[in-house]
């Protein structure tokens, strides 16, 4: 089965990333060894990015969801740990009196 996103066929999950959320991941992760400067670049365009599109950081957790619910909704599998029981630590009024 093929993918597409705005059609071009999504080949790994770095596609997938990228053409959803319309930028490289390497932008917001850096790369191994770049220098300061580069790293002072990187994050320059990143501040642009998010200075002209204020509802990126919600379509980034959107997009993680949708990946997580696709491709591993395992992770969403929730189970609650009980709570332990025993003697309950007094609360901070009945401490202070």
């Amino acid at each position: 089965m093929r993918a597409f996103i705005g059609g071009h066929e999504v080949v790994s999950d770095t596609d997938f990333v990228e053409l959803a959320l319309g930028t490289p991941v390497e932008l917001w992760l850096g790369v191994e060894g770049e220098s300061e400067m580069e790293r002072a670049a990187r994050m320059d365009a990143a501040r642009d990015i998010l200075a002209d599109n204020p509802d990126f950081p919600d379509r980034v957790s959107r997009v993680a969801a949708e990946a997580i619910e696709t491709f591993a909704p395992e992770l969403f599998n929730v189970i609650p740990l009980p709570r332990p029981c025993g003697r309950r630590r007094p609360s901070r009024k009945a401490a202070a009196a």
